[in-house]
């Protein structure tokens, strides 16, 4: 077991009434000029964005509003924040959205004090200092960057998609309404379900086997969005159940589901070159990654493989053939994912296999020109790299 900190400073304000404590929440962590942030349109036909201006406005908090947020978000817009709140004195920052959104104004967040451009610290030349206050109200429950110390950005030039975390970026507040869930499309539902195994799961398959509370804690966030998937995907306003997953995305993604091992993270950064490349959902190429990432590297630990079989995914323990166990378990997995509509290859996220140049040129960004490698429990190189992505292109 590794030692660890574990450091969770978000207010989480959960439940149907949640909405109500907005402007309070705001004024309790020192705002008093908000920027707005969001995506498109859904939060103002569903008419979140109207209630939030008039608690603003009731609450005598002037604030300024930046839209257009997409999936992948991108570099350009969050350098438009900035310079938005730099010219106009922000002093806070309240992401209305799902992960793509929270990304975002993490950025511009810590981007605003930043004296160079805010790439460098996504390219690792610099480091944060200060950040704006940041609330959420969460609407889509995926990426749990909601309770999470990092965001991940999208550059236009070059199409390259990048990680920064810091403390300081973790949000004051988040206001959770599982009913805020119930109009998402089946197929962005089924993303966040995914994104939510996977970071448990990326967390999960590491070589620290013996701290038994984290792995079980893992193990009962997995079962129960497993377990919850099916009747949302049918019942989409069950609010038991949204309660269940929406919970679950954040749990999954604040590190408690770390503590004391190594995670492994491979599958979201190959993960991240695809959606950079091809502008596909994160939740789906998690999907259309993980069954060659994990057939590639369950000779490093078997019985870890084995585990994840038997007490995530119900399989019958074969004690005499770990091996046999853990892919029984891999191809229950996949199973999972196809149905709820997720890809578990790439020609099924895109349409059509890749090239081998665009395999290629994958690897190569995901290595950065063979300067960087992926992955703990099993450490990838270009080459590696290439292996797994070509299996999933199969």
């Amino acid at each position: 077991m590794r030692d660890f900190v574990f450091h969770t400073p978000t207010e989480v304000v959960f439940g149907k009434e949640a909405e109500e404590k907005i402007a309070a929440r705001i004024t309790k962590y020192g705002g008093s000029r908000v920027l707005l942030h969001y995506g498109g349109q859904s939060a103002e036909r569903s008419g979140l964005l109207p209630k939030i201006r008039q608690q603003l406005t009731e609450a005598g908090i002037p604030f300024t509003e930046l839209g257009g947020v997409v999936p992948n978000p991108r570099l350009s817009l969050v350098r438009e924040g900035i310079a938005r709140c730099r010219e106009e004195g922000i002093d806070f920052i309240l992401a209305v959205g799902g992960g793509s959104v929270i990304d975002s104004s993490k950025a511009i967040a810590f981007g605003t004090p930043y004296e160079h451009d805010v790439w460098e610290l996504f390219e690792g030349k610099g480091k944060v200092s200060a950040c704006l206050p940041i609330g959420c109200v969460l609407t889509i429950p995926a990426a749990g960057s909601e309770m999470s110390d990092g965001c991940v950005i999208t550059n236009e030039q070059g199409w390259l998609k990048r990680g920064y975390s810091t403390q300081l970026s973790r949000c004051r507040f988040a206001i959770m309404n599982p009913e805020r869930t119930y109009t998402l499309p089946p197929y962005q539902t089924a993303c966040g379900i995914t994104d939510i195994m996977m970071h448990t799961m990326e967390r999960y398959f590491s070589h620290e086997d013996d701290m038994n509370v984290t792995d079980a804690i893992a193990e009962a966030i997995l079962r129960t969005v497993i377990d919850a998937a099916p009747v949302v995907m049918h019942d989409p306003t069950n609010y038991r159940y949204r309660a269940q997953i929406m919970w679950a995305g954040s749990l999954a993604h604040n590190d408690l589901t770390g503590c004391g091992t190594v995670g492994d993270w491979a599958t979201h950064h190959l993960e991240h070159e695809l959606s950079a490349l091809f502008d596909v959902a994160h939740g789906a190429g998690l999907a259309a990654m993980w069954g060659s990432w994990a057939r590639y590297v369950l000779p490093e630990n078997p019985s870890r493989f084995a585990r994840f079989a038997v007490n995530v995914l119900g399989v019958e323990n074969d004690f005499t053939d770990p091996v046999a166990t853990a892919l029984k378990g891999i191809e229950r997995m996949e199973a999972f994912y196809r149905s709820i509509g997720m890809p578990t290859s790439i020609p099924e996220l895109i349409g059509r296999p890749a090239t081998e140049e665009e395999i290629l040129l994958l690897a190569d960004k995901c290595c950065r020109q063979d300067t960087h490698t992926e992955g703990h429990f099993k450490v990838l190189y270009r080459k590696e790299m290439e292996d797994v992505y070509r299996l999933a292109n199969r």
